[in-house]
């Protein structure tokens, strides 16, 4: 077991600098910007119990309107490397793990979505 959660996509899409700037004061990050990530996907570890769905796909609204801050950047913390066995024990029950060529991605496994030990319907 663990005791911390994990942060999940909140929709399919790319990846954004500006969509994990936001999510990384959450957790700890697994991609970068640039990936391709689907709803549901594990993206990082969530700092507290409990799972946590984040918008790392959001980008920044253009606008005409000039800001203060404009130039002042955050910047992203380097994502965590998970290798195979990482990535293996880092699993909860209702967790599944996807091995392609390139990459690991972990995901809620949508069977059993939605389902809750002992809970009220």
């Amino acid at each position: 077991g663990r005791d911390k959660g994990s942060l999940l996509s909140f929709a399919d899409g790319v990846t954004s600098t500006f969509g994990l700037e936001g999510a990384q004061d959450r957790g700890k990050m697994f991609v970068t910007p640039g990936e391709d990530v689907y709803k549901g996907m594990i993206i990082g570890i969530h700092q507290r119990p409990g799972d946590l769905e984040v918008n790392v796909c959001k980008t920044k609204a253009l606008t005409n309107m000039r800001s203060a801050n404009k130039g002042i950047t955050v910047g992203l913390s380097s994502p965590i490397e998970m290798t195979l066995d990482a990535c293996v024990e880092y699993l909860a029950v209702d967790e599944l793990l996807e091995i392609t060529p390139t990459q690991f991605r972990m995901a809620k496994n949508p069977e059993l979505a939605g389902k809750k030990k002992g809970g009220k319907k």
